[in-house]
């Protein structure tokens, strides 16, 4: 496993009273989501102070039923940044917005259903994309996002 140097973990977890009675409590009462139960049970059982020596990760995951993975990637976060960063996921990264809506796919469709502009044999992304630009449909727009938009388009130019 990538945590262990010598047969040792390098992220040890070694908690104090207050934290094991934190984290015993939130095991025992069932508040919170069952993924932080989960992560504080990991870390109760990871724990190697005073004496306890900590279980292998592979015991804990066994006893738990999760993946060593997921005990590796508890027990990181709390050595590197404390209790609460290995109790919370971290937020996920929003998507990032539409840049077309419905009636930008649907001016972008009929440009490229219809007579390209003159002295070009077909539509090119790149005019495309300059035609959504020239009527204000968007302020920018790359050719990789007028092909993926195209792409989704069940429309036949044939």
């Amino acid at each position: 496993m990538g945590l262990t140097v010598g047969g040792r973990k390098r992220y040890q977890v070694t908690l104090t009273e207050d934290e094991r009675t934190q984290l015993q409590d939130l095991v025992d009462r069932g508040k919170g989501s069952k993924e932080r139960r989960k992560r504080a049970h990991i870390l109760l059982l990871a724990d190697t102070g005073r004496d306890r020596g900590g279980r292998l990760d592979t015991d804990i995951a066994d006893a738990l039923g999760v993946n060593v993975t997921t005990v590796e990637r508890v027990r990181k976060p709390c050595v590197m940044a404390g209790l609460e960063a290995a109790l919370n996921r971290k937020p996920q990264p929003k998507p990032p917005r539409r840049l077309l809506d419905g009636d930008g796919e649907a001016t972008l469709t009929m440009l490229a259903c219809s007579q390209p502009p003159a002295g070009q044999a077909s539509w090119t992304l790149a005019l495309l994309g300059d035609r959504l630009v020239e009527l204000n449909v968007v302020d920018a727009i790359s050719k990789e996002t007028v092909r993926r938009t195209l792409k989704k388009t069940t429309s036949n130019r044939g």
